[in-house]
């Protein structure tokens, strides 16, 4: 691939981080995004874990995009406190990797599609705590578009950067995420283009939300990619295939894709890479 900045979320490879760094290095990829590491999610490993993590990535050469962590990812009504300092940790997990990018969600509640401007309030004054903190420890929040969170539409996107962006709240897109929420990418893509650090490499059809590898669903991804190259980014893409549990992964024209892939996590992973592959060298 001609462009250098790809990363992945390499537990949907394998639940081992052996194996997800043999893959990556197969792949000639770099940088990933960790999320679940030898089975555990990035945000309960131990200061033990840590650095053994740490040294695998230093014999790989690999190093982190950023932090795919879970923050963000729960109802308005749990004890926000709790979560607070689990924000905290991850954090203090994201220095000891060198990571200054955290992937993270604006909180579900108990109203379905409908938010209350008392729930709004409530989501803008955690984040705000959130980022406050986040500006004294020099990491960057990365807010992705999560369905059924707060920020899952492109208006209500739009509202957190408009009262929230800084230097330390920017955005995640990830395309599939809009589509399965009915959103258009273009328009989400116009609307959101200022605030775009990172990019998720994700795919989905309109129809019925599966996701597919990037360029064969409805999410725009090359439209996205192209302009967005066309500004002038130089941030990450980061791969998050979704495609473990696609039934309909035989009925796509993939041409000749499949063919020689691994079966499991390293075939879908390593597909969803070369879809990526064809559009970016498309492009560039």
């Amino acid at each position: 691939m001609k462009y250098r900045k790809v990363s992945g979320f390499a537990d949907e490879i394998a639940e081992d981080i052996d194996t997800q760094f043999r893959v990556l290095g197969k792949l000639n990829i770099q940088y990933f995004e960790p999320r679940g590491i030898n089975g555990k999610s990035i945000a309960a490993l131990s200061n033990e874990e840590v650095s053994a993590l740490k040294s695998k990535m230093e014999a790989g050469k690999i190093q982190v995009s950023s932090i795919g962590s879970p923050i963000g990812k729960v109802k308005l009504e749990e004890d926000f406190e709790e979560h607070f300092r689990q924000f905290q940790r991850v954090v203090e997990i994201a220095k000891k990797l060198d990571a200054r990018y955290i992937r993270m969600f604006s909180f579900y509640h108990e109203g379905g599609a409908q938010w209350s401007e008392a729930e709004r309030e409530e989501v803008l004054a955690r984040l705000r705590r959130m980022i406050a903190y986040a500006k004294e420890q020099d990491v960057v929040l990365l807010h992705e578009n999560e369905k059924d969170i707060y920020g899952d539409t492109v208006d209500r996107c739009v509202d957190l950067m408009e009262e929230l962006y800084c230097d330390h709240f920017q955005v995640v897109f990830d395309p599939a995420n809009f589509v399965q929420c009915g959103q258009d990418t273009k328009e989400a893509y116009q609307k959101l283009k200022e605030y775009i650090v990172y990019m998720h490499i994700k795919d989905a059809f309109l129809a019925d939300g599966r996701v597919v590898p990037a360029g064969a669903g409805d999410g725009n991804v090359e439209y996205v990619l192209e302009h967005l190259f066309a500004s002038g980014y130089e941030g990450y893409l980061s791969i998050e295939p979704h495609l473990g549990s696609f039934a309909g992964l035989a009925d796509l024209e993939l041409d000749d894709k499949m063919s020689g892939l691994p079966q499991g996590g390293e075939g879908t992973f390593t597909l969803a890479y070369r879809a990526l592959e064809e559009i970016v060298d498309r492009i560039l």
